[in-house]
This record gives structure tokens, sequence and C-alpha cells, in this order.
């Protein structure tokens, strides 16, 4: 049986601190796999870390990485949208703070880890910086969006992608502009990128959120996420092998 714990591991970037949360199976010695999971505008929470705990009950070594700092723990929707907002303004800076996350996992020696096989997923915002992190030239064999917006400061910036790119979109998203879609195929296909788009008919945002519940906008939708993670377990096996 699984033995999931949650430690924090922490790091700096630029003088601040953060803290993020590593969750691992500690009944399993073997080194597994490490996967990057970026949580939505509302950061390290509760719900972020069980999330985190179900995907690493499968193998894999997770940090729910803290792109605020330690000090930023949003409580309502105003809160994560400052948070978030000055990083989807700031890409440089957003990317630094992830690839400082990578780094903490890659160096962690809690949990019995094989750094060469390493990946990014994450959902709504954490979607957006799961692409910016492989757009940054990271060593990932996969990044993974969930209903995560698309676009980017530089597209010519997909040329750094070293492994493959999943995007899981509601095709019905009113948060996602559709036309951020072609701009991302026209992106990967221009810079050779070993890409994926999933949409998924009747979705709208936040499809894999339980708690999330404005119709029309952001709604849980529980057959499009047992697909949508299908998905990203199926590539993550593919990549792993």
């Amino acid at each position: 049986m699984t033995q999931i714990e949650a430690r924090t591991l922490r790091y700096s970037v630029d003088g601040v601190a953060f803290e993020g949360r590593l969750l691992f199976d500690v009944a399993d010695p073997a080194p597994r796999p490490g996967l990057l999971m970026a949580p939505n505008w509302f950061g390290v929470s509760s719900a972020a870390e069980e999330l985190a705990g179900q995907v690493a009950s499968r193998g894999y070594r997770v940090l729910l990485v803290d792109v605020y700092g330690a000090t930023v723990r949003p409580v309502n929707p105003a809160e994560a949208g400052a948070a978030m907002l000055l990083l989807k303004q700031d890409r440089e800076l957003l990317r630094r703070r992830l690839l400082a996350a990578l780094e903490a996992l890659r160096g962690q020696q809690t949990a019995p880890m094989d750094a060469a096989r390493l990946a990014v997923f994450g959902f709504c915002f954490g979607g957006t910086c799961a692409l910016e992190l492989a757009r940054a030239g990271a060593p990932l064999k996969a990044a993974v969006s969930f209903h995560g917006a698309l676009d980017t400061p530089d597209p010519a910036d997909a040329r750094n992608v070293r492994g493959a790119a999943l995007v899981l979109d509601g095709a019905l998203d009113p948060l996602v502009p559709r036309d951020q879609l072609a701009a991302f195929a026209g992106e990967m296909n221009e810079a050779g990128v070993d890409w994926q788009l999933i949409s998924y008919g009747g979705a709208v945002h936040s499809f894999t959120d339980p708690a999330a519940d404005n119709p029309g906008t952001a709604k849980y939708n529980a057959k499009v996420s047992k697909r949508a993670f299908a998905a990203m377990y199926a590539l993550l096996d593919e990549v792993f092998a």
C-alpha cells in the first residue's frame, strides 16, 4: 500500500523565500520520475496538495510548486488574481521561479528520484506555467497543460522545448481565447516540437477541479477530467519508458 507523505521543500529566488511541498510514497524505495506540479491561481493550497498526492500515488515524486513566495497564500479571487497578474506580466520572473523550483526538485535528497526523468504539469495558470518552463529550455521529458492559457510573449521560444508538449483544453473554455489554439499549433510546428492538443467537447475552464461550479465559465466535468488525466499518464508512460 502507498504511504504518501508531504514535506516542505525550501528554496530561494532573487532573495525571496519559497516553500513548495514534496509528495512521495515513503514505502517505495526505488528512484522514481520527478514531476513539478504548477497549481492554479491560488498557488500552494490544501486542495492542490491533495491533487499532488493523488498523482504521487501513481509512482512519482511530485513537487507542488510555490510560484508566489512563502508569504503569499491567496485566500480569495482578488488576492489570487493580483498575485497571478504580476507573473503573467513578467514571464522572465516566472521562468526564473519555475527553473529554481525544478532545480530544488532535482537536488532534493528526501525521496529517491531519477533526475534524468522529469516532467511538469499544471492547471489553469499552472498550465501556462508548465508551458513557460518548457519554453525556457528546462530538461523535461514532457510538459502538460490542463485548461491553461497558451499565449507567450515570444513564440520563437518554442525552439527551446526539449520534450513533448500536451495541451488538454476545454472546447468551450471562455477564459482561453480560441485563437490561442491555432497560434500554439503554429508555434509548435514552426519549432518542430513533439506536441499534442486535445480539445474536449462540452468542457469549459477548470474541468478537473471538483470545486469549480460556475456554469458556462468554470465547471468540473468528471468524464473529461478522467480522460484528460488518462492522456497525461499515457504520455508520461511513453516518455519515461
